[in-house]
């Protein structure tokens, strides 16, 4: 994984410890959503041997879509207007993705 627990915890602003298992399902479902978006393998794109060679903004849109899935956990909400942000996980990923024609 890109991202480790914590990071995503503070993402979060959770300190609490009892849904450790369930973000780290959420970490993991989010870096694999986001490479099959993007053709490849984050890690062995990148390097992977040292965080620091992975992109931030990856890293942060990893960050993003796992905290949205922790906090969202259905597929639709109700009762709330939603609007998508600018520099939003599909705009990150536009920018990595691997095309090919």
């Amino acid at each position: 994984m890109i991202v480790d627990l914590a990071t995503v915890k503070q993402q979060l602003g959770v300190t609490l410890n009892i849904d450790d298992a369930m973000i780290v399902r959420k970490i993991e479902a989010a870096q694999n959503h986001i490479e099959r978006m993007l053709g490849y393998k984050i890690e062995e794109q990148f390097g992977g041997v040292d965080q620091d060679d992975i992109p931030a903004s990856l890293v942060e849109a990893v960050c993003q879509l796992a905290a949205h899935w922790y906090e969202n956990r259905e597929a639709t909400i109700v009762g709330v207007n939603a609007q998508n942000l600018p520099l939003g996980v599909q705009d990150i990923i536009r920018e990595y993705r691997c095309w090919s024609f």
